[in-house]
């Protein structure tokens, strides 16, 4: 059943273009952005910077939300600093965020100071 599926999904990218192919393949996964088995894993454990454990449960939940694991997904944004790799778009807490300000007042860019502030400010760390 997941192969016809699929062969339809496929069918439809080919009439109807990219815009039927994003629904057409939305139907295949559910709705959910296909990423890599790693790229799954760095964002379930980026969750645990999460400033509260409220945080972290519902960065969990968002995650099983919104991704399943399938083909690499090239366009995620996924960057290292400080050996903490994290992908996508970061909610960080008002300490977090403070952090962000100052890092970048003080020189540091903001995707820098964004992936470390989130990893070394998370989880009521000063």
């Amino acid at each position: 059943m997941h192969k016809i599926a699929y062969a339809a999904a496929l069918a439809a990218m080919a009439v109807f273009g990219t815009t039927g192919a994003g629904y057409a393949m939305d139907c295949v996964t559910g709705g959910k952005e296909q990423v890599s088995r790693a790229q799954y894993r760095i964002l379930i454990h980026q969750c645990k910077f999460a400033d509260t454990k409220a945080a972290r449960r519902e960065c969990r939940a968002k995650v099983q939300r919104t991704y399943t694991i399938g083909a690499a997904n090239p366009n995620l944004d996924c960057r290292t600093y400080s050996s903490v790799t994290v992908c996508g778009k970061l909610k960080l807490s008002p300490r977090q965020k403070a952090c962000v300000r100052e890092s970048v007042r003080s020189g540091l860019t903001f995707r820098r100071a964004e992936v470390e502030c989130y990893a070394f400010y998370g989880k009521g760390r000063n």
